[in-house]
């Protein structure tokens, strides 16, 4: 029996365990959470355990479902190490061009397009109803929430963060452990670690936003 587990027994999780069933390639979809024995359901998928290691051998493929792009990097690195396999997912409604990239560990979730010359990092999340546009660059463990959508060549750094419903003008920067805020417009670079907010958007903390 094939069985994916998926790390991170929340919202999110919910989502890619739905995109993993849709995708049908596994007789077994099954959760991982610290949070077990006190839970043990997420949605109509049962929690078997705190962690991949209690499952023992590594016969099963993985994929971590956890929101906060650091953790999410940093679980994914401990889980390989472990000799476990990681896959991909990518929801069937989904329009892809056919020389993207995507890398290992990534989600793409529901009414997603990406077009053509499109590169898309390990461990990112291209989340619900978001556009990423012809010959854009997304690093590791990058974000991009749901609605938002990135012009054409739009470079995005590791760790980074498009929320909800920003949008960038073509052909600009965005460098890694940056946040961009609900709704913003990003019309010049961004590449100073920090947050980012408003039309258009500007620089708001110094602070690492993780």
């Amino acid at each position: 029996m094939s069985r994916l587990v998926v790390v991170g027994a929340g919202g999110h999780g919910k989502v890619c365990a739905d995109v993993a069933t849709l995708i049908g390639n596994w007789d077994e979809v099954v959760f991982v959470d610290q949070k077990y024995p006190e839970i043990k359901s997420c949605g109509r998928w049962p929690v078997v355990a705190s962690s991949l290691e209690s499952l023992g051998d590594c016969e099963f493929s993985f994929f971590v479902a956890i929101g906060d792009n650091h953790v999410r990097a940093k679980v994914y690195a401990e889980c390989t190490e472990l000799g476990c396999s990681p896959v991909t997912l990518i929801h069937p409604n989904a329009v892809i061009a056919s020389d993207t990239q995507i890398g290992a560990g990534t989600v793409v979730c529901a009414g997603v397009a990406i077009n053509i010359g499109v590169k898309v990092g390990d461990c990112c999340i291209v989340n619900t109803g978001s556009t990423i546009d012809h010959d854009c660059l997304l690093g590791k463990a990058v974000h991009i929430s749901p609605g938002a959508h990135l012009a054409g060549e739009v470079t995005v750094g590791d760790y980074s963060w498009i929320g909800t419903g920003a949008a960038t003008k073509q052909v600009l920067r965005i460098g890694s452990d940056v946040m961009i805020g609900v709704g913003a417009a990003v019309v010049s670079d961004c590449i100073e670690p920090g947050i980012y907010a408003g039309v258009p958007a500007k620089r708001l903390s110094r602070r690492d936003p993780f």
